[in-house]
């Protein structure tokens, strides 16, 4: 059978696809079954999904969404369903954590909830043997109009889960992506990524790791069958485990020899490891610093770490070479207008070398909606209102709208001089041009 998975772009700018699909393609590839992959611009005319969708003619069609691809996917998807009978699987970090809302959509007629590669096999097999598409008992899948299916255990062992179908990711330049985990032990309160530990609790343990092994053989095979310049692991934070670090440093330079890039938090690096990770060609490192208010890190984000700490970790990191990103969150339930002034002053210390600011969105499933959701910060029509990350849709008690909008221009202002300071020199067109570029990048969110 043939599963056309779409891919809801979010942006004009290029972004590798969902990984998800490219795990699920894989699968459906080794039981026998055929995956491809269309991706669906912003702008795209309905009508020209739909009949690309047609030319395809697939018998199941699959989406993983985030809930910043919510609102478009599911006018995607409603449009494919008013002219085409296909059934149509949700999965994803939304889906899973807004079940409901998604089932009671036209044009999705199943959610999986948490790993799908097991589920989804056992669908397309359902369906290939002429077993009704929209009714079944699988565990994982939740049909419409039935009742919340059972969790199958967590894919184990995960060194056996085939490795991804990368034509469904459209990588380009010889940059690849990798994952080496599932899961997350720490407790942010902002973060989804540990409610799968928790969706899976009396079920399995969600939280694995790949040997490192397993992730050289793929980049070996990756490095042998195509270009490789680069490598760039998603994994929320790849430096848990020191052990299983040091081990990746000592067999990636000597095997693979590409830089590489990662996410990390300051509480799990020292000065020893990341000398390990720039020896092995570690480049760049992005931390989640999220907020300069240790009071709000501390006891709204329940993130235990000094500022002092923070600054260490990156004047260390940019001492070996290494590039440092810094990601910051504003318009935090219970963050006040001097928590934003102390965001400020922090990266003013930090001095990055680039930087990320989001205004925050209560995603489904995260603790903070909860916290969002009992004190009545939330709209009513809260799935209705866009995932962007540049203005927010709670009713802050603490914050205005107005004042979120004014830090994120002084967020804005702190990137154009940061770009403008990198290319001094420039002529006054091309300084037009880092501008505009800056500009866009904060009216995308």
């Amino acid at each position: 059978m043939k599963v056309l998975f779409l891919e809801i772009d979010t942006a004009r700018d290029w972004a590798v696809a969902s990984i998800g699909p490219a795990f699920l393609s894989a699968t459906l590839n080794r039981a026998g079954h055929t995956a491809e992959m269309l991706r669906v611009s912003p702008d795209e005319a309905l009508s020209d999904v739909v009949t690309a969708v047609t030319a395809v003619a697939p018998d199941v069609i699959g989406v993983s969404m985030t809930s910043r691809q919510w609102l478009r996917g599911r006018e995607v998807l409603g449009a494919i369903r008013a002219e085409l009978k296909v059934p149509v699987i949700a999965g994803g970090l939304h889906p899973t954590f807004a079940p409901e809302a998604v089932l009671e959509t036209p044009g999705f007629d199943v959610v999986c909830l948490g790993e799908g590669e097991g589920a989804m096999v056992d669908y397309v097999e359902h369906v290939s043997r002429g077993g009704d598409p929209y009714r079944a008992d699988i565990d994982n899948l939740w049909f419409e109009g039935q009742m919340r299916p059972k969790l199958r255990p967590p894919f184990e062992p995960i060194d056996t889960l085939p490795w991804m179908d990368r034509s469904l990711l459209d990588e380009r330049w010889g940059v690849r992506h990798m994952t080496t985990q599932r899961g997350c032990p720490f407790p942010c309160t902002y973060c989804a990524a540990r409610k799968f530990d928790d969706l899976y609790v009396g079920v399995g343990t969600y939280g694995r790791r790949r040997t490192v092994q397993s992730v050289i053989d793929e980049l070996l095979a990756v490095k042998r069958d195509e270009d490789l310049s680069f490598v760039i692991f998603l994994d929320d934070t790849f430096t848990i485990h020191h052990t299983w670090v040091n081990a990746f440093c000592d067999r990636f330079k000597a095997d693979v020899g590409v830089g590489f890039s990662l996410h990390a938090r300051v509480e799990t690096v020292n000065q020893k490891m990341l000398a390990r990770l720039a020896e092995a060609g570690c480049v760049h490192i992005t931390y989640g610093v999220e907020s300069g208010s240790e009071r709000v890190r501390r006891d709204i984000m329940k993130r235990k770490v000094s500022n002092d700490r923070i600054v260490d970790v990156f004047r260390w990191t940019q001492e070996l070479g290494i590039v440092a990103t810094a990601n910051y969150m504003l318009g935090v339930p219970g963050e006040t207008w001097g928590d934003i002034q102390e965001t400020l002053t922090l990266h003013e210390r930090l001095q990055p070398d680039d930087f990320g600011y989001f205004v925050f969105y209560p995603y489904p499933g995260t603790t903070l909606f909860q916290v969002c959701k009992s004190q009545g910060l939330l709209p009513d029509d809260y799935l209705e209102q866009p995932a962007n990350h540049r203005a927010s849709i709670l009713d802050l008690p603490d914050l205005s709208s107005e004042q979120i909008a004014a830090a994120y221009d002084l967020f804005t202002d702190a990137r154009r001089k940061l770009m403008q300071a990198r290319h001094a020199g420039l002529s006054d067109a091309d300084r037009a041009q880092i501008d505009a570029h800056v500009d866009h990048i904060a009216a995308t969110g």
